[in-house]
C-alpha cells in the first residue's frame, strides 16, 4: 500500500526457525526501499519548473501523480497474477525494476516536451513501482519472518522518506537545471537496486506454492467483518494520503518559495516516517487498531482546521503541518497489519493485492478532484473535504475498536 499510500503488503506464513540473519541485512533492505522509491514524486519535485518552461496548467501535476498511481495499479496485479516475486528471485526482480525505473526516469526527462510522452513514461514508472517496494517488503518478509512487525514500521517509513526526497534534491539543485533531479533520483534507483542485490543473499526460506492472485479475495473482504473493516479504513485514508502529498507544495506556496518551500515540502512529507515508527512501537502495546485510528483521527481532524490554520501565525502553521504530515502516513503500516491479520492465510495476498489496487484507484479520484477544486476555490474551503475519507475510515473501523485487534491466531 504498502504501501505510500501507501500500498498494503502481503505477508507470508511463518516458516521453520532459521540462522539468526546477518546486521546488515535489514538497513540494506530500508535504505534500498527508500532510494528506490525515489523516483515516485521526482515530477511533483519539479512541477513549478515544469510549468514555467511549457506553459502547463495547474491541473497537470494531478494528471501525472495519477499515471504513476496507475502504472502502480497494473503493476500490482500483472505481478499477482503472473506470481512474479514467486516464480524469480526477489533480488533479481528488486534489481531489474529499479533499473528499469531508473531508464524510464531518465526517458521522462528527456521527453518532458511532450505532456503525452512524459505521462506514459510516469506509468511506466509507476509499474515498476510495483516490483520495488513489494519485493522488498517480501524480502523482509523472508528473512524475519519472526520480527516483521518491527520492520515493517521502518519499511514504510523509507517509503516515505523516498518519496519525499526529490524535494530535497530540488532544495540542493536551486538554480541548476530541473533535469538534475530527474537524474539523482534515478542514479539512487539504480544503485539502492544494485546494492541490495549485492549485499542481500538469497533468503533461507523458499516461499510455499502460490497459485497467483484470486478474485475470491474480494468476497471475503466484502463478508468477513473484521477484514471488511480494516480494508474501509485503508479506504478512507488513501482518501486523504496521496492527495494532501500532492497539495503541500501548493500549500507551502501561499507563504514560502525557492528552496526554504522544497525543504518545508522535504520536512512535512519526510515526517510520516516517524509516525510510521512511532506507530509500530505503539501499536506492540495497545494493538494495531488503535494506532491507525488515533493517527487517522487526528489526520482527519489537519484537515477540518484548515480553515483556521492557513492563515494562523508562522509557527502554529508549521506545527499543523509537521502533525498532518506525520499522522497522514503513519496508520499505513497498521493498516497492512489488521488486513493480513484478519483475512484468511490462503488468501492474505490476494486480499492485500485487491485492496491495494482499489485503494490507489481512490487516491487517483481523489488527486483529480482536489487539484480541480482547487484551481477554482481557495485550498482553505478545498482541504476540509479530505477529511470525508478519515471520517468514513473511522466509521468503518469500529468493529475492531470494539472486540480489540485480534490476533490472525485467535481468529482462526
Amino acid at each position: 500500500m504498502a504501501a505510500t499510500r501507501l500500498p498494503l503488503i502481503p505477508t507470508l506464513p511463518t516458516p521453520e526457525p532459521a540462522p539468526r540473519p546477518a546486521r546488515r541485512i535489514l538497513p540494506v533492505i530500508v535504505l534500498a526501499q527508500l532510494a528506490g522509491t525515489s523516483p515516485w514524486f521526482a515530477v511533483n519535485a519539479v512541477m513549478p519548473d515544469l510549468q514555467r518552461e511549457f506553459g502547463w496548467p495547474a491541473a497537470a501535476v494531478a494528471t501525472l501523480t495519477s499515471a504513476v498511481q496507475l502504472g502502480f495499479i497494473a503493476g500490482a496485479l500483472v505481478f499477482a497474477l503472473l506470481t512474479v516475486a514467486d516464480r524469480f528471485s526477489a533480488r533479481r526482480v528488486f534489481l531489474v525494476c529499479t533499473f528499469a525505473s531508473a531508464l524510464c526516469t531518465l526517458a521522462a526527462a528527456q521527453s518532458a516536451g511532450s505532456f503525452a510522452a512524459l505521462w506514459c513514461w510516469r506509468a511506466l514508472t509507476g509499474f515498476c513501482l510495483a516490483g520495488i517496494y513489494p519485493v522488498g517488503m517480501k524480502l523482509a518478509a523472508l528473512w524475519f519472518p519472526r520480527g516483521l512487525g518491527a520492520a515493517l514500521g521502518l519499511l514504510v517509513a523509507a517509503l516515505v522518506l523516498g518519496s519525499a526526497s526529490p524535494h530535497a534534491l530540488r532544495a540542493l539543485s536551486v538554480g541548476a537545471p530541473w533535469a538534475l533531479v530527474f537524474q539523482g533520483v534515478a542514479l539512487a534507483s539504480a544503485a539502492a537496486g544494485l546494492a541490495l542485490y549485492l549485499l542481500v543473499p538469497e533468503p533461507p526460506h523458499a516461499p510455499g506454492r502460490v497459485s497467483g492472485l484470486q478474485l475470491r479475495a474480494l468476497w471475503v473482504a466484502s463478508v468477513d467483518r473484521r477484514v471488511r473493516a480494516s480494508v474501509l479504513g485503508y479506504f478512507g485514508h488513501m482518501w486523504e494520503l496521496y492527495t494532501m502529498w500532492v497539495l503541500v507544495p501548493a500549500i507551502l506556496a501561499t507563504r514560502l518559495g525557492g528552496a526554504v518551500l522544497s525543504w518545508s515540502a522535504f520536512v512535512v512529507l519526510g515526517a510520516g516516517a516517524l509516525g510510521c515508527a512511532v506507530g509500530g512501537v505503539l501499536a506492540q502495546r495497545i494493538g494495531s487498531a488503535k494506532v491507525a485510528g488515533a493517527q487517522l483521527a487526528i489526520s482527519g481532524l489537519c484537515c477540518l482546521a484548515a480553515p483556521l490554520l492557513m492563515n494562523a501565525p508562522t509557527p502554529l502553521f508549521a506545527l499543523w503541518l509537521l502533525l498532518w504530515g506525520v499522522t497522514v502516513s503513519g496508520d499505513s503500516p497498521q493498516f497492512s497489519a489488521l488486513t493480513a491479520g484478519n483475512a484468511p492465510p490462503a488468501l492474505v495476498g490476494s486480499v492485500l493485492t485487491l485492496a491495494n489496487s482499489i485503494g490507489f484507484a481512490i487516491s487517483i479520484l481523489s488527486i483529480q478532484l482536489f487539484v480541480a477544486l482547487a484551481e477554482h476555490w481557495p485550498l482553505a474551503y478545498v482541504l476540509p473535504w479530505l477529511g470525508l475519507g478519515p471520517v468514513l475510515g473511522l466509521i468503518a473501523l469500529r468493529p475492531l475498536w470494539a472486540g480489540g485487534a485480534a490476533k490472525a491466531e485467535d481468529k482462526r
